[in-house]
């Protein structure tokens, strides 16, 4: 399965972090990430854990034939298996290019700088000899394999202990734990890798690369280095050239890197080693009553914010507070929103203005009813409604031909009938015979 490239903006954010000498995980140019070295019930079992990247280192030991060329010379094997559980990228069963590179780096920085004596693996010259296997175990990858691979193996081949074996004539005999105390092997010195990832064709470098920056940096330079300050193994990949000042650069910090992680593996050795003397527990026999190994908690990183804090302040204080408090979203239940809360809903049309709109209206209506009555044409009167069809009453008071009301009575039963000479005499409210009268008495004096 190939790995799912990185994006364009995700590379040019790493890129200008890195330039502007930062790190996406909060470190320096030159930090490790958080290294821990542990240990497990058996002899020569290690996990090594560098941030998120976890390798376990296996020893075991098998008595063989030696080769022809060395038979007082035991073998030291080193072996390393990417599986598919470490990334998707790595396929089972198939050697990748980086990991046959990485395979061949250990092996020189370990066996072939002698730092195991191969010479006390011999139980019978050129018959029978020890042979030492070491199988490195990437169990995630997340950036810096190299490393933490170096750190186990040579840390597991520390920790192994091989069995006491006895020769009486041509008779060998191989003791168990119980019968003989096993003996550790003949470790020389303790070799390290330190890698070096460049940028920007090896103007800026950093130690110790994450998965991210190994996929956006231009080439890498392995160091293996012991103690004594000795170059075990140098390697340099990718598409960049490095001047002499460069190296000498990179092999001055990684000896101040390699005494400080001898110096933590060394003191990983005593403390398991006191722990098996006192009989107490050690290893992954501690570990599994708290459950701590099969809980995934990600280790704290320290990220230094007192700038961003600062800034965040600044800004705070320059933008002033804000003219309009912002409301709120409130859910009163699932599926209905409730926009704001406790203030006031302006959306209601205003009474006052609707009252007022009221009065101007009736106003209105008046002044265009006493201008219909005043424009009205004066009607004929009706003859009087015949005996025995009702009583006819007259609008007496005034001579002038105004509207005629007659008032009809049929038995018991009351009713009331308006003829109206004119539509817009309806208009007229009930009052409108008041101002028909003031009309005709000014025409009275008038004709006098």
């Amino acid at each position: 399965m190939k790995e799912v490239p990185m994006s364009t903006c995700e590379r040019e954010f790493i890129l200008k972090a890195i330039r502007d000498r930062k790190r996406i995980d909060g470190r320096q140019t030159y930090d490790y990430r958080r290294l821990k070295v542990s240990f497990g019930m058996e002899r020569g079992c290690c996990i090594v854990d560098l941030g998120d990247t976890k390798v376990l280192a296996q020893v075991s030991g098998k008595i063989e034939e030696p080769k022809k060329n060395r038979p007082t010379e035991g073998s030291i094997i080193i072996n390393l298996e990417l599986s598919p559980m470490a990334s998707p990228a790595f396929e089972p069963g198939r050697p990748t290019e980086s990991g046959i590179e990485m395979n061949r780096i250990l092996e020189r920085n370990i066996r072939d700088s002698r730092a195991v004596d191969t010479e006390s693996l011999c139980i019978v010259a050129g018959e029978k000899v020890w042979s030492i296997r070491a199988d490195v175990h990437v169990l995630n990858d997340e950036g810096n394999i190299m490393d933490a691979a170096s750190i186990a193996a040579i840390t597991a081949l520390s920790h192994f202990r091989r069995p006491d074996v006895s020769v009486m004539g041509e008779e060998v005999t191989v003791h168990s734990p119980e019968d003989r105390d096993p003996v550790p092997l003949s470790v020389h010195h303790m070799p390290v890798c330190v890698t070096f990832a460049f940028f920007d064709q090896g103007e800026f470098l950093l130690v110790d690369p994450n998965r991210s920056e190994e996929r956006v940096m231009d080439g890498r330079m392995v160091v293996g280095m012991n103690m004594h300050r000795e170059i075990c193994t140098l390697m340099m990949s990718g598409g960049m050239l490095l001047v002499k000042e460069q190296v000498l650069r990179c092999s001055q910090i990684a000896t101040v890197k390699v005494a400080e992680i001898i110096e933590l593996i060394q003191r990983a050795l005593d403390k398991d080693a006191q722990a098996r003397q006192a009989g107490e527990k050690c290893g992954f026999a501690e570990s599994v009553p708290t459950n701590k190994i099969t809980t995934n908690r990600k280790e704290a990183t320290a990220i230094d914010t007192t700038a961003a804090a600062q800034q965040a302040s600044q800004v705070i204080q320059e933008a002033g507070p804000v003219d309009k408090p912002m409301s709120n979203m409130l859910v009163q239940a699932p599926g209905t929103v409730q926009i704001g809360e406790g203030l006031v809903n302006t959306w209601d049309v205003d009474d006052e203005d609707m009252e007022s709109e009221e009065k101007e209206g009736r106003e209105k209506s008046v002044t265009n009813g006493r201008e219909a009555v005043a424009t009205s044409k004066p009607t004929e009167r009706k003859r009087p409604v015949k005996a025995g069809e009702g009583t006819v009453s007259h609008a007496e008071g005034s001579d002038s031909e105004e509207e005629e009301t007659v008032m009809l009575f049929q038995g018991d039963d009351e009713t009331k009938s308006t003829e109206e000479p004119d539509s817009t005499a309806l208009m007229q409210p009930s009052n409108s015979d008041k101002p028909a009268k003031k009309k005709g008495k000014k025409k009275k004096a008038a004709q006098k």
